[in-house]
């Protein structure tokens, strides 16, 4: 397979960037940085994505590095695993998270447990890109929130970043790793804007982030749901309430020590995701939070989410996803223990 380089066209000082922009900015620098790192999905190349997210890349860099395929997702993440056998490092996106169910298979019997079954000899840094969440009036399967899924499943790590920064650097730290990564984009939050500074030394892919400090309960969330909390935050305050919001940022591993710091000083803790309650990833952090803090906690741990449900129309998803009344509601109740 040819290469092709590019002359560098990415930020070189702090600079405000929707976050989409940001993974475009964060993959032109890993193209440009590894030869072996290539760019593969549906309609990535020429029209540069649906969300325009790998807008030219394939200009810049060739059909050799940044490839479109097929429409068969089975087939995209195959070959990904393909390359990954042969030194290359692959970033693939699935266009839509309700499409990566024909990719299943492909991630969790081969991509996820490759490593185990050669006894560590074998490692696939094949990075998976899944745009997800609702909130775009959408159609079906253009809405899903299936990280759980994926973080039940022992081999992939799964993220997904809230901002702009965060997306830059997430994307560098997935492709540099040697295990699968699951990359969950917000799709909702994909023109919100926020500063980005190539040149910071960027935290642990998979350690939370205090993003705002409080007294009186926390509020644990990730992706799309972390700016909800912000502002849940903000209208809690208006009322005398402190509120502390985590940004979880990775759902595989979760960084349970940074949760149970915040339950210690709060005493209180909200998981709020956009994926169904049930069966969900707070339920995993409500249990392990339980057992953890089991002395410290006022108040059972609350979830906020998803109905169990099929994903509704658009015209109804502001009734199914998670809003500003909901979370507070649910602060109310947890106050009231």
């Amino acid at each position: 397979m040819t290469t092709q380089t590019a002359t560098s066209a990415s930020i070189s000082a702090p600079k405000n960037m929707a976050l989409a922009k940001a993974i475009n900015e964060s993959l032109r620098k890993a193209l440009e940085a590894d030869p072996k790192v290539l760019v593969m999905g549906e309609d990535v190349g020429k029209l540069g994505g649906v969300f325009r997210v790998t807008d030219g890349l394939q200009k810049d860099f060739g059909e050799d590095r940044v490839i479109d395929t097929p429409l068969a997702e089975s087939g995209i993440v195959g070959t990904a695993i393909g390359l990954a056998l042969r030194g290359y490092r692959p970033v693939v996106e699935i266009q839509f998270d309700g499409f990566v169910f024909p990719a299943y298979d492909q991630i969790v019997t081969q991509l996820a447990k490759m490593h185990a079954r050669s006894l560590g000899k074998v490692k696939l840094p094949v990075v998976v890109r899944i745009p997800y969440g609702g909130g775009i009036g959408a159609v079906e399967h253009h809405s899903e929130s299936p990280e759980s899924l994926f973080a039940h499943v022992a081999g992939l790590k799964v993220v997904s970043p809230s901002n702009a920064s965060d997306a830059y650097w997430m994307m560098q730290q997935a492709i540099q790793s040697d295990d699968p990564v699951i990359f969950f984009e917000p799709k909702r939050r994909y023109w919100d804007k926020a500063e980005v500074n190539p040149d910071a030394i960027p935290g642990p892919l998979h350690k939370a982030r205090v993003v705002r400090e409080g007294t009186d309960l926390t509020l644990a969330a990730y992706g799309p749901m972390v700016k909800l909390c912000q502002e849940v935050a903000d209208a809690a305050a208006e009322e005398g309430k402190s509120l502390e919001v985590l940004d979880l940022r990775s759902v595989s591993p979760l960084d349970f020590d940074t949760i149970q710091a915040s339950v210690e000083r709060t005493r209180r803790l909200i998981v709020v995701h956009e994926a169904p309650v049930f069966f969900g990833s707070g339920a995993e952090i409500a249990a392990r939070i339980t057992e953890r803090c089991f002395y410290h906690l006022e108040a059972p741990v609350l979830r906020v989410g998803g109905y169990h449900a099929p994903y509704p129309p658009a015209r109804l998803e502001e009734e199914y996803l998670p809003g500003l009344d909901r979370v507070l509601d649910a602060v109310d109740r947890s106050l009231a223990y």
